[in-house]
């Protein structure tokens, strides 16, 4: 480990941070339409992004300092369980095939932003719709949470991160914070869209060296795994149980299968996927993009391995996230380090952008105009969602200031157990109106309750606080509790559905028709003309 502050990566870390600032600046009158002054401009980049666009956007989207920093550090502090990320993020796109052209195709028939505004659309429920927006916005912020996090790290191994002042020591993430939420004010999508470029061209530069270089350096992949072996065959001295597995055990099987599952699950169902595919301005450009971002799946699996290198270079860190941070500045030289900081900070602060973006949508369409202010104008919409998008960055700020930052992968797996208890109403109801809509909410409620219970009551055997691990036993082994909580959820639908419509409880009206969900951008019937923050909004329900 270098004392100080590496001056050199400083000044390549400064370089590229300014200029993809500039970027996100200049991004606002990019691709600008005339009248851009609604929430569709700012908020879903005017809905014309090519596959192209969408495919950048939606890797800067999904793939994040949670790639390159949290499952790494998983892998660095508990081995191959932590590869669990590797199999879900290929499992989630045949999944997502199925429903998401279907999703973009009502979405643009109707002028919907958020998928709140399907759900509110398809059963007739603000309440329904309510939920999910309030459920958007939770998961989200531990999500935007990580990626502050992947800042701080990359921030205190630069040696400009830490001390004992408070102020000082979260000084330079508050500066990178301001920076963020001015771009992403200013720009709306289509800030981390541009970015985007060069956030990805970053990221593959430096995982081809580091899974080249580092290797040679270290003596070889035999060397690697050998090394790792030996580490996680120490048993921790706290639990009397070794401190993890170079391949997963019969007992860890469970916990490995429902994490994958779950998280395959939830992934395209925060805001932040589901606004960047709204922003395609066709059909096949979704279609098109779920074959080909597995690629990205290539590149997550080739960083996994990054954290069994930090334990053959002998790194040792306490905070586990500052592991593959502290790997390249002892590896590489000064220059190409401050290239990878880079790659983090910018993969970082892109689906940052999206995040806060997509968040912000569901304040205003789905909180805001439902509720606060009907007759709120586009400009006006727009100008709530930028304030919003703000608000949200800051309630982020508190998971990262007031949750353990050593295992930040669970701030991700907590948003996930959130973000699960919508698949019935906005996945179900893209392919079926059989569900009564208060059946959806009384199932949406119990698995919130009991998800977050379980997330609160569930401490692990080092540290007892909220949110940190997200396993809990189940069948005889341990099970991710986003699922559980799912079954929960999908049980109290279903049963009830059947209930209500025996009672001939009162449904909502559905303003989708069965052609909505399979139309394209080219279709008659689309209505492309009318403007999107008032085609198609639900009234009177």
């Amino acid at each position: 480990m270098k004392d100080g502050v590496n001056g050199v990566a400083l000044a390549v870390f400064i370089f590229f941070f300014l200029a993809v600032t500039v970027m996100g600046f200049m991004a606002s009158k990019w691709r600008r339409a005339e009248n851009a002054d609604n929430l569709d401009e700012w908020g879903l980049g005017g809905r014309s992004f090519g596959t192209w666009i969408t495919w950048f956007l939606l890797g800067g989207d999904l793939y994040t300092a949670y790639t390159f920093v949290a499952v790494p550090a998983a892998i660095y502090a508990g081995g191959a369980a932590g590869f669990f990320a590797v199999p879900y993020t290929i499992l989630c796109y045949p999944l997502v095939f199925t429903f998401l052209p279907r999703l973009w195709s009502v979405a643009h028939k109707h002028g919907y932003v958020t998928s709140s505004d399907f759900v509110r659309g398809r059963f007739g429920s603000k309440g329904l719709s309510l939920a999910l927006a309030l459920t958007g916005i939770l998961a989200t912020m531990p999500y935007i949470a990580l990626q502050l996090v992947g800042i701080q790290a990359v921030l205190d191994v630069l040696g400009v991160g830490g001390g004992s002042n408070w102020f000082m020591k979260d000084l330079p993430l508050l500066i990178a914070f301001g920076v963020l939420a001015a771009y992403t004010y200013s720009s709306g999508l289509r800030a981390p869209a541009l970015i985007a470029f060069v956030k990805d061209a970053l990221i593959y530069i430096v995982i081809i060296v580091a899974i080249i270089y580092i290797p040679i350096k270290l003596g070889g992949f035999d060397h690697i795994f050998a090394k790792a072996g030996e580490a996680f065959a120490v048993k921790n001295p706290e639990t009397g149980k070794p401190r993890g597995a170079l391949v997963s055990g019969p007992d860890a099987q469970w916990a490995y299968a429902t994490l994958a599952l779950g998280s395959a699950m939830a992934l395209f169902l925060y805001p932040h996927s589901v606004t960047a595919v709204l922003s395609g301005k066709s059909r096949n450009v979704i279609r098109r993009n779920t074959t080909i971002l597995p690629l990205y799946s290539l590149m997550l699996g080739l960083l996994a391995m990054l954290g069994f290198m930090a334990i053959a270079a002998g790194i040792k860190v306490k905070n586990g996230q500052l592991a593959i941070p502290q790997l390249f500045e002892n590896m590489f030289p000064d220059w190409f380090t401050g290239v990878a900081f880079a790659a983090i900070g910018i993969g970082a602060l892109v689906p940052a952008a999206i995040m806060s973006i997509a968040a912000a949508n569901l304040f205003t369409r789905n909180i805001y105009k439902d509720f606060i202010k009907p007759d709120a104008s586009p400009a006006h919409e727009a100008k709530v969602s930028k304030l919003a998008s703000l608000l949200v960055k800051v309630g982020a700020l508190v998971f990262v200031l007031t949750m353990d930052k050593t295992v930040a992968i669970n701030f991700q797996l907590l948003g996930g157990i959130w973000i699960l208890q919508t698949v019935p109403a906005l996945v179900g109801g893209l392919f079926t109106r059989w569900f009564h809509r208060w059946a959806l909410l009384a199932g949406w409620a119990a698995g919130m309750v009991y998800g977050t219970w379980k997330a609160y009551d569930t401490p692990s055997a080092t540290q007892d606080h909220f949110g940190n691990t997200n396993l809990i036993p189940l069948i005889g082994e341990k099970g991710y509790i986003g699922l559980t909580a799912f079954v929960l959820n999908v049980i109290v639908v279903i049963v009830l559905t059947v209930v209500l419509k025996a009672f001939g409880a009162p449904e909502g009206v559905d303003e989708t028709t069965a052609a909505d969900y399979t139309a394209d951008a080219g279709d008659p019937g689309v209505q492309q003309e009318l403007p999107p923050a008032t085609a198609g909004v639900p009234g009177g329900h």
